[in-house]
């Protein structure tokens, strides 16, 4: 560095850290902006980030160990004995990086105080500072504007901020803006927050209400699994404190997601369930209730209003959960997400989505990462989510060293540029330190935030299960830790801010009120729930199918004048050569003059719906094309790339119409679209697989939430599964969607399963869906070849005309009906091979009957269009899966070898298999010739 550089460093306007960044951040827009000699400084920094420097020898530190230096080098040249002050500012500022980067290392965090390496960096002498340097002052704008420092401060500073209660992970954020915002706020603070004595009480009668509570359950339900929050208490003042918050910021809602660990807790000193519920709950006096329904007390969700200290009321809900712990997270996104959508918060600053996690959990499932990936994409993003971790340091019996590899748990957010609190649960001031940064971090950048809340498990994995067996160790030390309300209380005492008296009044009043209510408890019977769902003035509906029919269609001239206006583009939209001709045959449709293709009729559901008020919403992979490219609902500007939507833009009071192309997962994708389903039963909400097999990516969710939602928790769902389906020649993993699975899932009427043949049949499907006030998902196989099939189609007239058929019966009409001798029941595009191949064999004898919805399947519709047919007539199930698969399985339990004791009844398929099709194309065409032949009673 050269002299003029170093005397222009010297004055403090230039030693200012505020001044050097700003002026780098010009260097970075415009190298030129800068003077020479910043220039040739700025580009040996390599980006900003100093060298890092060899390691001591010795990996002891103590603040001041710069009394005794061993001999430093720095960037491997030795350090000078005369070094200018420049020179020593740039080694002090080093010092403070590190300190933000690897202060956490030696923070206080962990209760069981779990000894940790030091690393070297954070040694004054690993940068080339001497004892002589301690006096002396330097610059640190995010600790003092005006006025320089002596190291000696800066230091106790630093270790002040970033090594007592809290550690912090935030320098892996690349956005400079966000990082002083966030060093500016910690360092003139020291991370620590002052806390009035109204505040410091309230805080303790917090943690009186966790401890108690606990207690309390574990005297009076001895031997029954709670889930204690015992060793983790401090998560109700910090939840406490986090709506107190929010509601100063100006939000109305929070959802809720979390496992059962403190759940109890949370529902009883959060939520506001009354203790009588949930020590009702516990009793299990009346089973007869739930009538092999019902969940377990711990993963019960709950909805309440909570008014702050201020007035401000804040409505709350906690999501249902089972015990597949993280998979609520997408879930409780998306039912964010739909009140920001309905309720107009664009700057997504209304409702919150607040995240509880435990330690092993965030680490080691898949769905967090896929939901913290989500979180930025603008068709998932809620404005950022708080994310707590109550951290037990162990999972169930596995400790962290068998967990993760990973130094923490949190490892996994630093994906996203959000800063992550590393807190001591043990120190209730620190954590409110953490939440008031946190929520003021994500009201301001629109991000998720991260607070790591070390504590510990009292008890064991559950009250019944004895954790010496794997952690003595562990446990003896726990053992040793007096409850966090203790410790903080004698904290208090020491300060003179609360006394003895006010304390054990606050633990004894609490006491009371769960004696009354547990009285309660045992006079009041519970009322079972009514099923029914209001929003928005209008009353759905679960339970059986109705066996009224819905309204589904549309006049034709309102429906060739929807098709018609999704052809008319903006005058400076430049469509691609091939979407111009798809737009045409469109207009054609729209005049009559040409039958409608799948995707006409998609669309023509979804224009139907919106300018009549239903709001339509579909993500999935590839969904705004169509993986087979055949929906282009979004288009792209052929010269420059952008997109227009033109069912978006039929009439200007429509209700939105979205597509958007989901990130390359199923499980987050598919929980964040039935967590939006939730909350917007009035809208028909879609999610497009890119091939059917994908489906069971997202198993976790089908059948924790989709299947039994509403026997568990009393949750209805219209969620549509678009999932393509068929075997095709195209190889194990692009042929199935798992027929079988949804069938033997379904029971109840807890779903619809249909696999509809023509397009008008899927309009009326989707139009029923989103019209009826009976509430349940739909999942539909799709096609892929049929999407282009010459027989596929259908006109105006079908779509102006009827309603969905659950069963289409034989053309045959009923006079002919004597001269039957073979019936053929099948479903989907199979059915198009089969009346090709009667065509081709003048097999006029043959009837061929289609089942397009699988389930429910009432008994006396199947009857009816087999009742033209005489008794003894043969029927055949045929089906292009394995035996083993598809539908066949399902049909031969419930109606056995003679349907309705009239007619013989047998199945025709492929043979039983591992996999559910061929990788050879041309032995999946030898096989389905087989395959229609034998259904014709014929062989190959």
């Amino acid at each position: 560095m050269s002299k003029m550089m170093a005397n222009e460093m010297a004055t403090p306007s230039h030693l200012s850290l505020a001044y050097v960044e700003d002026l780098y951040v010009d260097y970075l827009r415009d190298p030129a902006s800068a003077p020479t000699e910043w220039q040739r400084y700025f580009a040996a920094l390599k980006n900003g980030e100093p060298n890092d420097g060899p390691a001591m020898s010795s990996p002891t530190f103590h603040p001041y160990s710069v009394f005794n230096p061993p001999t430093a080098r720095r960037n491997g040249s030795p350090q000078r004995s005369e070094p200018e002050l420049a020179d020593l500012q740039e080694r002090v500022d080093s010092l403070i990086r590190s300190y933000r980067a690897r202060g956490h290392i030696i923070a206080l965090i962990d209760p069981l105080r779990q000894p940790k390496a030091e690393p070297p960096e954070l040694d004054p002498a690993y940068h080339g500072l001497t004892a002589a340097d301690l006096d002396r002052h330097f610059a640190c704008a995010t600790m003092e504007t005006d006025r320089l420092l002596p190291l000696r401060d800066i230091i106790e500073r630093l270790r002040s901020t970033y090594c007592r209660s809290i550690g912090v992970q935030f320098m892996h954020i690349d956005d400079y803006a966000m990082r002083y915002w966030l060093q500016e706020r910690m360092e003139r603070s020291q991370n620590r927050l002052a806390l009035s004595r109204a505040k410091q009480l309230r805080i303790l009668t917090r943690l009186t209400d966790a401890v108690v509570f606990e207690e309390f359950i574990r005297k009076k339900f001895i031997g029954a699994k709670s889930f204690s929050l015992e060793g983790s208490e401090s998560l109700i003042p910090l939840l406490d404190l986090a709506i107190e918050h929010a509601g100063e910021q100006g939000v109305t809602g929070i959802v809720l997601g979390m496992a059962h660990r403190g759940r109890l807790n949370v529902l009883a000193n959060i939520l506001g369930k009354s203790p009588r519920e949930i020590f009702r709950e516990f009793a299990d006096t009346d089973p007869k209730l739930q009538k092999g329904g019902g969940d377990v007390k711990y993963h019960l969700g709950y909805n309440n209003d909570y008014v702050t200290a201020s007035g401000k009321t804040v409505h709350l809900s906690l999501c249902s959960n089972p015990s597949h712990l993280e998979f609520v997270n997408p879930v409780a996104a998306g039912r964010v997400r739909i009140r920001q959508d309905c309720g107009g918060d664009t700057e997504r600053s209304q409702n919150l989505l607040v995240l509880i996690h435990g330690d092993a959990a965030f680490i080691g499932e898949g769905v967090v990462q896929e939901t913290l990936n989500m979180s930025r994409l603008p068709g998932y993003t809620v404005g950022g989510a708080l994310h707590i971790i109550v951290n037990n340091q162990i999972g169930f019996t596995t400790p962290p060293d068998e967990g993760r590899s990973s130094m923490y748990a949190t490892s996994v957010a630093k994906m996203l540029p959000v800063p992550i609190f590393h807190v001591n649960g043990e120190d209730p001031e620190a954590v409110a330190q953490c939440v008031q940064l946190a929520l003021a971090f994500r009201a301001k950048f629109k991000l998720d935030v991260v607070i790591d809340m070390y504590g510990y498990r009292r008890l064991g994995h559950n009250e019944s299960d004895e954790p010496t067996f794997t952690q003595p160790v562990l446990y003896r030390r726990i053992a040793e830790r007096k409850p966090v309300r203790e410790g903080y209380l004698d904290y208090l005492l020491k300060l003179g801010e609360v006394t003895q008296s006010e304390a054990d009044e606050i633990a004894e009043s609490r006491r009371a009120l769960l004696e009354q209510n547990l009285a309660e408890s045992r006079r009041a019977p519970a009322q079972p729930p009514d099923g029914t769902l209001t929003l928005d003035g209008k009353k759905y509906v679960g339970g059986p199918e109705p066996a009224d029919e819905t309204e589904t269609s549309v006049d034709k001239q309102t429906l060739a004048a929807l098709l018609d206006a999704q052809t008319q583009l903006p005058t400076d939209f430049q469509t691609h050569p091939k979407i111009q001709k798809i737009l045409e045959i469109r207009r054609e449709m729209a005049a009559g003059r040409h039958a409608l293709d799948w995707a006409a009729a998609e669309s023509l559901a979804f224009a139907t719906l919106a300018t009549k008020g239903v709001r339509v919403r579909m993500s999935g992979q590839d969904c705004g094309r169509g993986t087979f490219s055949h929906r282009h609902a979004v288009l792209h500007d052929f010269n420059d790339g952008h997109l227009y939507t033109p069912l978006a833009h039929l009439a200007a009071e429509q209700s939105p119409i979205e597509f958007h192309n989901s990130p390359l997962c199923e499980t987050g994708v598919l929980g964040f679209e039935y967590g939006y389903s939730l909350d917007c039963p009035g809208g028909l909400i879609l999610w497009e697989a890119q091939f059917g097999d994908f489906a069971n990516a997202a198993q976790v969710i089908v059948d924790q939430f989709i299947i039994s939602a509403e026997k568990k928790w009393g949750h209805l769902s219209g969620l549509v599964l678009l999932l393509p389906h068929g075997l095709e020649g195209m190889g194990p993993e692009h042929s199935s969607a798992r027929l079988e699975r949804f069938l033997r899932l379904s029971a109840e009427d807890n779903i619809q399963v249909a696999n509809p043949t023509t397009p008008a049949q899927y309009f009326h499907l989707l139009r029923r869906q989103a019209l009826r006030r009976w509430r349940k998902p739909l999942v539909v196989m799709t096609p892929k070849s049929l999407l282009r099939h010459p027989k596929s189609v259908s006109t105006l007239d079908e779509l102006a005309v009827g309603q969905f058929q659950r069963i289409i019966p034989d053309e045959t009409p009923n006079s002919a009906a004597s001269k039957i001798n073979r019936v053929l029941l099948c479903s989907g595009k199979i059915y198009f091979e089969l009346a090709e191949q009667r065509e081709k064999l003048k097999r006029e004898e043959v009837a061929i009957v289609r089942v397009e919805q699988l389930y429910p399947l009432p008994a006396e519709l199947l009857q009816s269009a087999l009742a033209p047919y005489r008794d003894g007539t043969p029927v055949f199930w045929v089906q292009e899966e394995p035996e083993n698969m598809g539908a066949w399985y399902e049909f031969r339990v419930r109606f056995g070898d003679r349907l309705f004791g009239r007619w013989p009844f047998a199945g025709i398929s492929r043979p039983a298999s591992a996999s559910p099709a061929c990788g050879s194309a041309n032995a999946h065409k030898r096989e389905q010739a087989a395959l229609i032949a034998q259904a014709f009673g014929e062989n190959l």
